[in-house]
């Protein structure tokens, strides 16, 4: 090695392992000033990690859990993403604490207080995380209608929870804040919608007070030959509609194929996509005039569920 030339110390490997605090760096001889190098990623006041670590959700939530009390659980959607389903873990990060706990705001976190039994909570990938039943009911109670029913047909398509179950905690939670919401989002699920993007669909449906369609429906030609399954469908008016999600491109001729197939089997399709929901009203006028421009057919009770 040169002389004079200046040796870059190494990052102290007993702060490698995860977050860690000014005091924890203090201990082992590092000054604040000494953080304040690329060696470092400042992850909330106070509080840092080597650079060296995956900057991932793993590390963020493991330093949020590092900033409340040891009773806390991470709920709501933060709770839904480690339990594996399709939401985003940050929006933001959500943590419930129980009501007797003294704690103050945390940037970056939404704090919720209520009454959390530690029959409420489980450990997930080293984390305490409300249970599947729990996580379902809280965000199914909340304000947005459309959302509670995305998260309940979620859940329980993914397996995580039976509509009945919720269904009996309804009944036994009479009074509970937010029932009312849970109840309407227990109602109007369909387990059978594969995806939230779909969901949001037929909700856009039912808030307009148009008949409730039938969900993930199996059609047939003339000759009872099957052609394939629509997202959406009005039997009396023999109208399906599909949302076509980012994976329409990958698989654009085997639906045009088929979409050729129930036009000429009689059937009538609208397509639609995130920016038709995103348009208010856009939906509904198009469903609207649909079923008022075609002819109502006979519908037998297995057309109908």
């Amino acid at each position: 090695m040169l002389e004079g030339m200046a040796v870059k110390p190494s990052p102290q490997p007993a702060l490698r392992g995860g977050p860690f605090t000014v005091a924890d760096a203090r201990r082992v001889g590092l000054r604040w000033d000494d953080l304040q190098t690329r060696s470092w990623a400042r992850l909330s006041r106070g509080q840092y990690a080597w650079m060296g670590l995956p900057q991932d959700a793993l590390l963020k939530l493991e330093a949020v859990a590092q900033r409340v009390p040891a009773s806390y659980a991470f709920s709501g959607s933060t709770a839904a993403w480690f339990l594996g389903l399709d939401v985003a873990w940050c929006d933001p990060i959500e943590v419930t604490i129980g009501r007797e706990v003294p704690v103050r705001a945390r940037a970056g976190v939404r704090l919720r207080r209520a009454e959390l039994p530690e029959s409420d909570v489980i450990v997930r990938q080293g984390f305490r995380t409300t249970s599947a039943m729990r996580t379902v009911c809280d965000l199914a109670s909340r304000r947005d209608p459309v959302e509670s029913v995305v998260a309940v047909d979620m859940a329980v398509r993914a397996g995580l929870v039976k509509l009945s179950n919720l269904a009996r905690h309804v009944e036994s939670h009479a009074g509970a804040k937010g029932i009312k919401r849970l109840r309407r989002a227990v109602r109007l699920a369909d387990p059978r919608s594969e995806s939230p993007m779909e969901t949001r669909l037929r909700m856009e449906l039912v808030r307009a007070r148009l008949p409730r369609p039938s969900v993930q429906a199996e059609l047939h030609d003339p000759a009872g030959n099957f052609i394939g399954r629509v997202d959406l469908y009005y039997p009396d008016r023999r109208l399906a509609m599909e949302y076509d999600g980012e994976n329409h491109k990958e698989r654009l001729v085997s639906d045009l194929r088929r979409q050729n197939a129930l036009v000429n089997a009689g059937y009538h399709l609208l397509r639609f996509t995130f920016a038709d929901l995103r348009a208010p009203g856009s939906v509904v006028t198009q469903v609207r005039h649909a079923r008022t421009a075609l002819a109502k057919f006979p519908v037998s009770p297995d057309e109908a569920t």
